[in-house]
């Protein structure tokens, strides 16, 4: 399923959520921009490397939130913004402006932290927003359960859209990335070289941050 958006009115425009879009499609662009060598390079100083971030602290821990403005190629940014395009005005509106940032942040920076845990001694870059984008979901689940989302649906060559509570939704969302995250560490715990791939681990990490702060702030 893809979202499409969602039948839950704002009281407020929410410019930061337009704002973190801005900024994520420019920095993109910009590395679209770079050669492969340069490219590596400017992961290197601006991604989460977890064997980096283990070893050398003290100058790495900003990567936990540069890393967040990262993507890795246009359907991992495009994903990522759809996602927050739909589901970030409304926790945006229920925060206000700074403290939603201040919130998305450290979503943000928690899950790039649980993807390190998971990975302590990898020299593979972790970037991308879904940390702190799955921390909105956990947020959005808490406060906007029965809210309606409708969504693009593909059954093999047949498309169609559905319209669906965000707890289902988010909650499958939820069951994929933790059956995902446990096979990775069964494979990962089966092979001799590192891979790269989804930071199912992140993403799961973010979401509970995301639905921990909701729960604390029902009111």
């Amino acid at each position: 399923m893809f979202p499409l958006y969602d039948e839950n009115p704002t009281r407020t425009t929410p410019f930061l959520t337009y704002g973190l879009i801005g900024m994520n499609v420019l920095i993109f662009l910009h590395e679209v921009s770079l050669s492969n060598a340069q490219l590596e390079q400017f992961f290197q100083l601006y991604a989460v490397i977890p064997q980096e971030l283990t070893t050398n602290v003290a100058s790495e821990w900003t990567t936990l939130f540069t890393s967040q403005f990262l993507h890795g190629g246009w359907w991992h940014l495009i994903s990522n913004m759809v996602y927050l395009w739909v589901f970030g005005n409304n926790i945006e509106d229920r925060l206000g402006h700074l403290k939603y940032l201040i919130f998305y942040l450290i979503c943000g920076a928690l899950a790039a932290l649980c993807q390190w845990f998971i990975a302590i001694n990898s020299s593979i870059p972790s970037l991308g927003a879904s940390g702190a984008i799955a921390g909105v979901l956990g947020a959005y689940l808490i406060w906007f359960p029965q809210a309606r989302i409708t969504s693009l649906v593909f059954l093999g060559f047949f498309v169609t859209t559905i319209n669906i509570p965000a707890i289902i939704m988010i909650g499958i969302f939820f069951i994929q990335n933790l059956i995902s995250g446990v096979a990775s560490l069964q494979a990962a715990a089966n092979m001799s070289v590192e891979t790269g791939g989804v930071a199912y681990w992140a993403h799961l990490g973010g979401f509970v941050a995301g639905m921990i702060f909701a729960i604390g702030n029902r009111d």
